[in-house]
């Protein structure tokens, strides 16, 4: 067992909220767990070095850090300040709650396979509930800022609730300055006929350590659209998990990546396809430039009673330089008869001819890039459903690519 991960064990001992009878069963798995190596397989391609070096630490108190402003959209805005709750929504709208209290979900929709699962389960010490009651649409985004200053370690956890026929829109934005530490893990239950829009953004600065999670549970004819946009650093790891428990329900994932210098990031999907008449569609790509590593695991599981799944999985990747590496494996599971599934992944390098040609055209090379490489994604941000979101990203993916080359 590392040194980190005892020190985190240790630590658990003192936090007392409401939770302690979840968190005592987390705590007995996490005594008893192996530490990742690169002989473990889901982390086979993402050495720990950098938790284990992590010079991060819990402050108590938190300085005023403010989330980053999107044009043309206000949020409910619920914000951690190194892993601290330290303001909620004001004037929630009719059928929406936000409180500090027990919930049977907690642990519950994650798997215990999660290693940094189990972790944050102990050590999250302000865990934030979400209701949305039944039949009630929510139309204004509700925002989770997961901000951290320079040096800070903190460990975030939400659960979410949507009852039957109820809508909710919401987007996870972490924000890191310097070499800050992180676990931030949601989960969330989507009730019979109920809808959620889901965004993470994970664009930490380069020196970060981020690791977490986002969980989904749908019940019958439930809808998720989720998107995840995240850049590289020190190491970025994000779990995302799809159960497909009530028949009906379809899911939807699109997440994109972009690493530049020696940064790393991992994503894995794991869906599960529990019973009949479900579909879900997951389009992944990603752009490593430079010395960066990016690591994709998807995993589509059909159980042998989810007869009629609708299943698709596309990975598609581009190398900007020969000194990058991507680790890229999509995986069918399947043990029902009556299905339709595919997967596929593709790794290629950015076309020189057609660099060379824009140039010949008067385009100069760090624009002709631009054209190039901000094609090969856009696709993906004109499928957010929150137009203002889409248009907040742009740039902001547009200046990341600036600072890449071609090498």
């Amino acid at each position: 067992m590392s040194e980190w991960l005892q020190q985190a064990i240790a630590r658990a001992d003192s936090i007392q909220d409401g939770f302690e009878d979840q968190r005592a069963t987390s705590l007995a798995l996490l005594k008893d767990i192996k530490w990742p190596t690169r002989k473990t397989e889901a982390w086979k391609y993402t050495p720990l070095r950098a938790v284990e070096r992590s010079a991060a630490i819990f402050k108590e108190e938190s300085p005023e850090l403010e989330p980053v402003a999107v044009e043309g959209l206000e949020f409910l805005e619920l914000t951690f300040v190194d892993g601290q709750l330290v303001s909620l929504p004001e004037d929630l709208p009719e059928g929406l709650t936000i409180e500090m209290q027990e919930s049977s979900l907690f642990a519950e929709i994650k798997p215990e396979r999660h290693v940094f699962g189990l972790v944050n389960d102990v050590l999250a010490a302000d865990v934030a509930v979400v209701t949305v009651a039944e039949g009630v649409a929510i139309e204004q985004l509700l925002r989770i800022n997961n901000l951290l200053s320079n040096g800070a370690q903190g460990h975030i956890r939400v659960i979410v609730d949507i009852k039957a026929g109820a809508s909710l829109k919401v987007v996870e934005n972490a924000e890191g300055q310097g070499a800050s530490l992180t676990t931030a893990y949601t989960e969330y239950q989507i009730g019979a006929e109920a809808t959620l829009e889901h965004y993470r953004f994970a664009l930490q600065a380069a020196d970060n350590v981020a690791i977490g999670g986002c969980h989904f549970k749908l019940l019958e004819s439930a809808s998720l659209n989720s998107s995840i946009i995240g850049f590289g650093s020190d190491l970025q790891r994000i779990d995302t998990d799809i159960i497909h428990a009530g028949e009906k329900a379809d899911a939807k994932l699109n997440a994109i990546y972009l690493l530049d210098g020696k940064e790393l990031f991992d994503l894995h999907a794991n869906v599960e396809h529990a019973v009949p008449n479900c579909t879900t569609e997951e389009n992944i790509r990603g752009i490593a430039g430079d010395s960066s590593r990016a690591v994709f695991n998807g995993r589509i599981h059909i159980h042998r009673d989810a007869q009629k799944t609708l299943a698709e999985l596309n990975n598609r990747n581009l190398l900007m330089s020969d000194k990058a590496e991507i680790n890229t494996k999509p995986e069918l599971e399947i043990y029902a008869d009556d299905v339709r599934c595919a997967h596929g992944a593709t790794i290629a390098e950015i076309d020189k001819k057609a660099l060379y040609y824009l140039q010949t055209r008067g385009v100069s090379r760090s624009q002709a890039q631009l054209m190039l490489s901000f094609g090969f994604i856009n696709e993906l941000i004109d499928q957010m459903p929150t137009a203002e979101l889409a248009e907040w990203v742009r740039p902001i993916i547009r200046d990341r690519f600036s600072q890449m080359e071609v090498k």
